[in-house]
């Protein structure tokens, strides 16, 4: 019965804002009892600008009306007092004396511990997906009418149908992985006419895109990943929207956008943000400029789109219960603006997760970009992780070149010497590939024994693992000349497929190799707390081995990777200030358990991971 008045609600305020003219309000509804008790409400509709508003509550101040330069936007700032409950109240919009509509806004309830999320820590890890290309759960959704683009699995940049339901359907087989988060590229709306399967290109910020599914869906799937222990990770993008957004072609004001008198491309150069030396030109170009013909660069230096994005942000988080933010392009919004953002995000959610995606390769550049770290202007972006690019260069070089001062393994060294620059270089994220750069497995040549060194080192060595979806199955693929190539669809995600690499039967022994050294690292990592938040002592390499130990008083993990082809030879005495302690050593990865002798015997291109006992 509650249900059915819900509904009869609904549809009567669709009924009444389509006779005034009112489009759409957001955020749509929010709730009682947030740290901050300010919200402001984005009108947009037919001749509204001029109206004048009353809300029928005491506890509720309108604090202020804001008429944007278009006479279809009207921006109203509210205030909640602490005596407020929960339920629908009247916006009644009027001029001359004339009523023009009377609007039912919801304030809801916040469920019990919404502010205190789970913990995000080194703990974790994260399996990344691109929802188009994962798995078609239901077909029936692949083409919508009101969508401009449509499915063509034939056309590697074309929408080819994956959808929550089918990230929902193999919940199962991410958690049997082990993973225990799972981040999810962009699933709002991108109502695009072509290149609209990635999700980067946004056309409205509430709203799920219906070829994904639903925003119950999108609810139900992280209730469902819950149950599993997976948290979600929502991808973000606050630097610009698709061009089709009603933003693009009927502005709030003047300066909602970044405009340019022709199409001007931002200059990419992220590093102008930092340099002490730069010049006003290259940094407005770097920030300003457009990623692309079909993204619009947005202002958010205009204070009413801040507000907005920021409690965008606030309004997925509350209603859906996210674990985590992606933040795209970190350094292309104004910096200001993003250290607003974050800090406003840890006001509302004080152990949130938020990632930003720093696309720089020198740790003293990424360092920059996370919370607290200390920086020549005082700047701090409140982002607690950011993505370790600097280590993702070092793992593309150092199994496929030969061993020297700076080359091979001595990468792997030499980026995390330079670990001191970093506030916590254990949140940083750790990665072997992504959605925009060449499948891993490409890079090193399709060598097994390569990719079984880097996977091993990805979750031995300090940061939280991140891998992109297809890792296990050993998908290739090259970034250039298109992004589809390192997108594919995964085998068995479709109605037909030949194959079905959700089961074992279906992935070849290489693939079943792989898959099964992942849920092994990933399962050691989980029960030996010093490989997630024990210390780190590393020794230089020496004729391409590198050795590396992981402890806590409790326990201690030495790590060999050898990266020489032919068996080598290891001379253990180098190391007793770590191994003298220990008489024992227990290889994790084969069983194989021994004593602590003067040589060890380490085949070539090869990962050892030894527990050391007494």
């Amino acid at each position: 019965m509650r249900k059915n008045i819900v509904w009869i609600i609904v549809l009567l305020l669709i009924a009444i804002r389509s006779q005034a003219g009112i489009t759409r309000i957001d955020p749509p509804f929010w709730w009682v009892g947030m740290r901050n008790p300010e919200v402001q409400l984005m009108i947009y509709g037919e001749n509204i600008a001029g109206a004048n508003v009353v809300i029928d509550c005491e506890e509720i101040l309108i604090k202020r009306i804001i008429r944007g330069v278009s006479d279809r936007y009207l921006f109203i700032d509210l205030e909640m007092k602490p005596g407020l409950i929960p339920g629908f109240y009247k916006l009644k919009l009027s001029r001359d004396k004339k009523i023009l509509g009377e609007y039912s806004f919801e304030f809801k309830a916040r469920q019990a511990g919404s502010a205190n999320r789970p913990r995000f820590d080194a703990r974790d890890a994260i399996y990344m997906i691109m929802p188009d290309r994962f798995a078609n759960g239901n077909p029936d959704n692949d083409n919508i009418a009101s969508m401009l683009e449509k499915a063509d699995r034939n056309r590697p940049n074309g929408r080819h149908g994956g959808d929550i339901a089918g990230i929902r359907q193999h919940l199962d087989y991410i958690a049997n992985l082990g993973f225990t988060a799972l981040w999810i590229n962009p699933l709002l709306e991108n109502n695009m006419p072509r290149y609209s399967y990635h999700g980067y290109a946004i056309t409205d910020f509430y709203a799920i895109d219906p070829r994904f599914g639903t925003l119950d869906d999108y609810r139900s799937l992280i209730n469902e990943a819950h149950d599993k222990g997976i948290k979600i990770i929502k991808d973000m993008v606050l630097n610009h929207c698709g061009t089709n957004h009603f933003w693009v072609k009927d502005p709030p004001s003047a300066d909602w956008l970044n405009q340019w008198k022709v199409f001007t491309r931002t200059n990419y150069r992220s590093t102008t943000l930092v340099d002490p030396y730069r010049s006003e030109y290259d940094m407005d170009l770097m920030v300003k400029g457009w990623f692309d013909r079909s993204m619009a660069d947005l202002n958010q230096n205009n204070p009413l789109l801040a507000t907005y994005l920021i409690q965008n942000s606030i309004w997925w988080i509350e209603h859906t219960g996210l674990d985590g933010i992606r933040m795209d392009t970190q350094p292309y919004p104004f910096k200001d603006f993003m250290a607003n953002w974050g800090k406003a995000i840890l006001e509302e959610y004080p152990d949130f997760f938020m990632v930003g995606e720093a696309w720089l390769n020198k740790a003293s550049l990424v360092a920059y970009y996370q919370k607290n770290a200390l920086t020549h202007d005082d700047y701090n972006s409140y982002m607690p992780s950011v993505f370790d690019f600097p280590l993702n260069g070092a793992l593309l070089a150092a199994f496929n070149e030969a061993d020297g001062w700076e080359n091979g393994v001595a990468k792997l060294y030499e980026t995390l010497v330079e670990d001191f620059l970093y506030p916590n270089p254990n949140h940083l994220v750790t990665f072997l590939d992504n959605h925009d750069k060449s499948r891993y497995f490409n890079v090193v040549g399709e060598d097994l024994n390569k990719l079984k060194m880097a996977l091993t080192f990805l979750f031995t060595t300090r940061g939280i693992p991140s891998v992109y979806y297809g890792t296990e199955l050993l998908m290739t693929g090259s970034a250039q000349p298109e992004h589809g190539e390192i997108r594919k669809d995964f085998p068995g995600g479709w109605p037909g497929d030949a194959t079905n690499a959700f089961l074992a039967a279906g992935r070849n022994a290489s693939q079943n190799e792989i898959h099964t050294l992942i849920q092994k690292l990933i399962q050691l990592r989980s029960s030996h707390s010093c490989l997630s938040h024990g210390k780190l002592t590393h020794f230089v390499p020496n004729d391409g081995v590198y050795v590396y130990f992981r402890y806590t008083p409790d326990e201690c993990i030495m790590v060999v990777l050898n990266n020489q082809t032919s068996e080598t030879t290891l001379q253990t005495k180098r190391f007793n200030e770590k191994l003298g302690a220990y008489r024992k050593m227990t290889n994790l990865l084969t069983g194989e358990e021994s004593e602590i002798a003067e040589k060890l015997q380490l085949k070539g291109k090869s990962a050892s991971v030894f527990m050391l006992g007494k």
